[in-house]
């Protein structure tokens, strides 16, 4: 009796690709709120909820973007996970 293979499952990326052009300008709105210490809406890959909070930290070499929210945790996204960044709406 012959064995059946299994068929290999797709691995689903880490990470969404996303344009070259819109990476760069979300790398310059990074920079503008992290100098801007503006408290944004970030919509991240994965997660229902938009995280809303501060950029505290870029971390160039794990490519970690640190959020720190309203209640002073400290959130760590990967750059490439964040879909798009909004003003906050009261």
């Amino acid at each position: 009796m012959a064995k059946s293979k299994t068929p290999a499952k797709k691995k689903e990326p880490k990470h969404l690709d996303q344009d070259e052009f819109e990476l760069e300008e979300m790398a310059y709105t990074l920079i503008d709120v992290i100098e801007g210490k503006k408290t944004k809406a970030f919509t991240i890959h994965k997660r229902e909820e938009p995280l809303t909070g501060t950029v505290t930290k870029m971390d160039a070499n794990t490519k970690l973007i640190h959020i720190k929210d309203k209640y002073m945790n400290i959130h760590k996204v990967h750059f490439l996970d964040i879909l798009k960044i909004s003003d906050i709406d009261y």
